[in-house]
């Protein structure tokens, strides 16, 4: 017996031979015998070739090494003035502005439209280039006359950037520095306000629109323009650099899933199973970050619901348009200066719940209210859907169970997991890529519970395979091969063999 109480063995170790304490065994990838004392494992050794030479080595990092290095000494540019032909409007605009609202009644003005304003206008106009002696030929004329209308019934500025359908989205930091977003990239717009008081007074007219404020007791709104584009608008003091305005802009033209396919965001196959899903009232929960087109999806998705049903739909803004004949929209209410009056998502949906809908919408679930979804899924409501944040389909599952707990209903874990498991058919990820495209990478479903885990299959998922020279990301959208747990509900529609045929 050794001092510790081991028995010793020919080389002073235990009855069978250790590795000293400290000392690294090297491991190997071959298999070992079944009853065999030492268990070898990976790492697996690397073989002759499987590197790249090494001039192709010193190749490619050098060029990551020097895009780090441009990165790093880059000179950012954070304001864009505009030039020629548009910064002479503005600049003629300033001067013309001020005598302009001294000839002319605002109250009376608000009443007329833009057309209507531009004939009573034109003489006014004239009159004030010509005191202040200015010649303008007939195309600067037509440009001041629609800024100057812009500025008093408009947007200012900003009805530039709303009439360009090319801008996705648009983020004013500040009066001096507007970015917008065009084909999923972000640049720098020439756009300018005049000074922040400009800027807070367009922000109070977007907001005022849907019966909404904004100020110093209330600096956070969330408003809608009337395309249904989504405004969220931060103020002074918790915006540091001035008045904040974010708009993201929704197609006038109604997206449909074919649309989306030959956009590229999902193949033949899935857009086939997606309209299956939708016709055979699955419950659908439509994952994704920030921006990554879950809206647009489930606009998308909406096309597929029978016209004879009843679609209500529950938004804090809302932003959703479903191109249904019976579709009522309900919005949420903020609260009042004393706290008083708010009406949130859960109380819509609960009211919701009398109002005979077929199937109920929520544009995002983001707290308790998920409860209430799940249960409008289990009595009677085939075919609900809504909206998460979420990175993938198991994440989205995991969200779900928090959301719920995060509110006052006392029940346990597993009875939550199960109930969404109950509830939930499918979970469809959508997910922007870093060249910009929106890209569906995967269509789950949702089995059922083993133990205390929710069963999930993939029936579809998107796999990168290289990116071209212009940066953009190459990949193939691969099904599963896997029999669809869902496709008694399709059956129960006429939909079964289509949607095999689909997922195989």
């Amino acid at each position: 017996m050794s001092a510790f109480g081991r028995r010793t063995g020919p080389n002073g170790g235990a009855g069978i031979a250790r590795a000293q304490f400290g000392v690294a065994r090297p491991m190997r990838s071959e298999a070992v015998p079944l009853g065999s004392h030492v268990q070898d494992s990976f790492p697996v050794p690397v073989e002759p070739g499987f590197m790249p030479d090494e001039a192709a080595v010193g190749n490619g990092r050098g060029d990551a090494l020097a895009r780090l290095a441009d990165r790093m000494n880059a000179t950012v540019e954070t304001t864009k003035q505009a030039e020629g032909f548009e910064a002479s409007v503005h600049k003629i605009k300033e001067q013309v502005l001020p005598r302009l609202l001294e000839r002319v009644d605002p109250e009376a003005a608000a009443t007329l439209t833009k057309d209507e304003l531009a004939e009573e206008f034109r003489p006014i106009i004239m009159e004030v280039l010509a005191d202040l002696k200015i010649t303008l030929n007939r195309r600067e004329q037509f440009a001041l006359e629609k800024v100057l209308i812009d500025e008093l019934l408009g947007f200012g500025p900003l009805e530039e950037l709303l009439g360009d359908a090319d801008v996705t989205d648009i983020m004013v930091n500040g009066p001096d520095q507007t970015y917008i977003e065009k084909s999923g990239k972000l640049q720098l717009s020439t756009i300018r306000f005049r000074d922040e008081q400009h800027l807070f007074q367009i922000a109070q007219r977007i907001v005022n629109q849907v019966g909404r404020r904004v100020d110093q007791t209330t600096p956070l709104a969330d408003a809608r323009l009337k395309d249904g584009s989504r405004v969220n608008v931060i103020v002074p003091p918790l915006s540091l650099r001035g008045t904040a305005i974010s708009i993201r802009k929704f197609s006038e033209k109604p997206i449909t899933l074919d649309m989306l396919r030959d956009y590229g965001s999902m193949n033949d196959k899935m857009a086939t199973a997606l309209k299956i899903a939708g016709a055979s009232r699955m419950n659908i929960v439509i994952s994704g970050g920030t921006g990554s087109g879950k809206t647009t999806m489930l606009n998308a998705m909406s096309k597929m619901i029978d016209p004879g049903e009843r679609v209500l739909t529950i938004e804090d803004a809302a932003e959703l348009r479903l191109q249904q004949p019976h579709w009522l929209p309900l919005e949420t209410r903020p609260p009042n200066l004393e706290g008083q009056g708010a009406i949130t998502i859960g109380d819509l949906v609960k009211n919701a719940l009398r109002m005979r809908p077929d199937r109920i919408i929520l544009g995002e679930i983001r707290g308790a209210e998920c409860f209430d979804l799940l249960a409008a899924m289990n009595t009677g409501h085939d075919g609900s859907m809504c909206t998460l944040h979420a990175n993938s389909p198991r994440e989205a599952l995991g969200r779900m169970e928090n959301m719920i707990l995060m509110g006052d209903i006392k029940i346990p874990k597993e009875a939550i997991s199960r109930q969404i498991a109950e509830s939930v058919d499918m979970i469809v990820q959508v997910k922007r890529l870093r060249d910009g495209s929106r890209r569906t990478t995967a269509i789950t479903e949702v089995i059922g519970m083993e133990g205390d885990v929710i069963v999930t299959q993939d029936l579809f998922r998107f796999e990168y395979l290289d990116e071209d020279a212009d940066g953009k990301i190459i990949g193939e959208w691969v099904p599963s091969g896997l029999r669809p747990y869902t496709l008694e509900k399709a059956r129960q529609f006429g939909f079964d063999q289509a949607f095999l045929e689909a997922c195989l």
